[in-house]
Parts: structure tokens; sequence; C-alpha cells
């Protein structure tokens, strides 16, 4: 009656296995003291790599291996060394930094952890926060001048208002047996996770750096989801999320009233415009109209209804942000413009409600001529006769 000697753990206990903390040290203390030579960054990656299958496999283990990395990267001497000179740490280097920050957050919200596990972990981070050297999250201590030059992905297919070297994946929809709502899988709730996700409402960070990641990870975010092909099912939650969005108050980055130094979502609405398109035009085109604001450029943004005397507008100083990603934003901006124009071929009304938009919130005079340029093109197409609308449209842009 004794159990199988050979049958290995339950499959309900904790998986877990001694972890070697002196080689995990060592490994880490001499990767970093390389410098960044001799494959260290391939060789970290690695470990982090480790970590990551640790966490799949609900391994104890996965924390305290962290731990002692961040211990190690905490402790390399060149921080308090760039600290001194106002050096800026490498782009590979600050990446690593980065991995760390995403391997944290994975931790932290792992919802099989236990209270007192996280309360320690919050600690711990606090500490570390707490130590000089410790690198801002925006990558700069305000020394680093802004570098843009093939910082940032260009034009409509800068992915291609990296996807050929992956492999093709197939998402399919597994159910998720213990959730309430039927029809739901891990395929629709994941989707449903990132555009929650891309449209909440944040403040554009400080530093160059926070900056070009905030774009990066948007972009790569998306290009994720347009791997996944559109059914009923997953049409059903981007229209149940594009009215959620549009309607809620200020988590929402596609809300009425957003900060004037919100984060832009011309990128997410040409997104959302161009998958909603097909199945709900009226709600596309609501979307990616309310997208399309720029309010760090306008030089005031009053808020309060101004037509009842007991409510004053208050106006925000016309203060220019440094915004470092300023002209990858206003590319965007423009690209879902011409986006909207493209689609609207044909419809008067829709022409008249985008040109409207594009005088309002477009501010660069370069990107209203591409556009007029565009509208030019759209509507003097080889194979039907000249759009008049979309060419009053040109030539109104064109004088503008």
């Amino acid at each position: 009656g004794a159990p199988d000697p050979t049958a290995g753990a339950s499959i309900d206990d904790e998986n877990c296995w001694h972890l070697d903390e002196e080689q995990v040290q060592e490994q880490v203390k001499l990767f970093l003291s390389q410098g960044g030579y001799h494959g260290s960054g391939k060789q970290l990656n690695l470990l982090f790599a480790k970590v990551r299958e640790m966490l799949k496999m609900r391994d104890s283990n996965g924390a305290r291996m962290l731990t002692l990395i961040t211990e190690q990267f905490m402790a390399d001497p060149r921080l308090s060394l760039w600290r001194q000179q106002g050096t800026a740490m490498t782009d590979k280097y600050r990446q690593l930094w980065d991995e760390l920050g995403a391997l944290w957050m994975c931790i932290v919200l792992n919802p099989h952890c236990k209270l007192e596990q996280k309360a320690s972990w919050l600690k711990q981070l606090k500490k570390w926060n707490s130590v000089d050297v410790c690198p801002w999250e925006d990558g700069n201590h305000g020394n680093e001048l802004p570098n843009l030059t093939n910082a940032l992905p260009q034009g409509a297919n800068a992915n291609q208002e990296n996807m050929g070297q992956c492999k093709s994946l197939e998402y399919q929809h597994l159910p998720a047996h213990k959730f309430l709502e039927e029809g739901e899988s891990y395929l629709t709730l994941a989707v449903e996770v990132a555009l929650i996700g891309l449209g909440q409402q944040r403040i554009m960070p400080d530093g160059l750096y926070a900056q070009e990641k905030v774009c990066r990870n948007e972009e790569q975010l998306i290009s994720k989801l347009q791997e996944i092909e559109l059914d009923d099912t997953l049409v059903k939650i981007f229209r149940k999320q594009a009215v959620f969005l549009l309607e809620a108050g200020p988590y929402s980055g596609l809300g009425e009233v957003i900060h004037r130094e919100s984060v832009p979502m011309h990128t997410f609405a040409k997104y959302l415009f161009t998958s909603l398109l097909p199945h709900d035009a009226e709600l596309a085109y609501k979307t990616a109209l309310r997208a399309m604001r720029l309010l760090v450029l306008e030089s005031t943004a009053p808020s309060g209804d101004i037509s009842r005397p007991h409510h004053i507008a208050s106006v925000v100083p016309n203060r220019y942000p440094r915004w470092f990603t300023l002209s990858h934003i206003e590319s965007q901006q423009c690209e879902l413009a011409s986006t909207m124009l493209t689609a609207a071929k044909g419809d008067v009304r829709r022409l008249e409600t985008v040109l409207e938009s594009i005088q309002k919130n477009i501010h660069s005079s370069s990107h209203i001529f591409k556009l007029a340029q565009d509208a030019f093109k759209i509507a003097t197409l080889m194979d039907s006769l000249p759009d008049i609308t979309l060419l009053k449209v040109s030539l109104e842009l064109g004088l503008q």
C-alpha cells in the first residue's frame, strides 16, 4: 500500500528543486564583468529564460533565482561609475534591466503567491529602488541628449493616420473551464486583456529611452494581435472594448477627457479601425476620430462647460514637455488620417468629417501636404472615375 517511489510529485504539489545560489551569483558576476563582450548578453538571456521556465512550472526557486541575479546587477561597479561621469548605459545593458523589470512584474502579479511572499518582495524592491546607483526606468538621469536616428521604425510597413523573420503561429481557442462566461477561451481572454492594456490612459514618461520603449512595446503587442485571425467571438470582444473605451472615464486613453500629456492612441486606433471596419464601420470611425487628437501641441486646453456661468474653464499653460518621439507620433497620426481617407472614398459625409478632424488636430504642414497628396492619389485611381469629394479634400488640404 506504499506510494510508488518512481511516480514523482503529485500534480498539485509545488514544483521545487535545489538551487545552487553561489553558482548563479558567480555566473552573473562573470557575465557583467565582461562588459557585454564574449556573448555575455546571450548568457544572461539564457538565465532569464530559465527564470521564465521556472515561473511557468510554478517553481518557487524562480523568484529566488531572480533575486540573486538582481543583487548582482545592483552590485555592478559600472553603475556608480556611469552615475559619477553622467554617462548613459548602453542600449544592450538597458535591455537586460528591462528584462529584469519584466520578470519581476510576472512574479508580483502571480495569482498563486501568498500575501506574505508579495510583502517580502515589495520590501526588497523598495530597498533596491532606494539605492543611489539604481538606474531610472527611463534609462538616464537627465544628461542624455536625444538621438533618434534609426531609433524607431517608420511608415506603414514598420513591423513587416520584423514579422517576416518570425515563424507564423496558429492561435486556437482553448476552453477556460473555471471562467463563468460561456464561450470564453484563453485566446479571447488574452485578446481582451491586450486591448484593455493598449487603451489605458497613461502619461508620457520623461526620458528618451522610456518614450521609445512606449512606442516599441505598443507596436510589438499590436504585431502579435495582427497574427490572430478575427472570428465572430473576437469581433464581439473588439466591439465591446471599443465602446467601453469610448465611454469610460479617466482610465481610458480614448475617453472624452484626457490629460494633455497622455500617450496618444493613434497606432492603437488605426489597428482598431482596420479590424472593426468590415464589421461595424460606424464604431470604427468613431474610435479613429476620437483618437486623432494630439493635445500636447495645443496652445491651451480648456476644460469644463464654459456655457454655464458657475463653471470656470481651467487653462493649461502653454508649455511644451520634452517629447523626444514627437516626430514619430505625428507620423502615426498622419497614417491614421490617411487610413480613414482611403476607407471613406465615395462617402461624402465621412470624408467631410475626416477632413474636419485633420484640420483640427494635425499641426505639421508637411503631414497636411502629404495627406493632400494621399487624397489626390486615392481620388484618381485608374480603375474608376475620380472621386469629386476627395479631390475637394485634396485641394483644401493643399491650400491649408
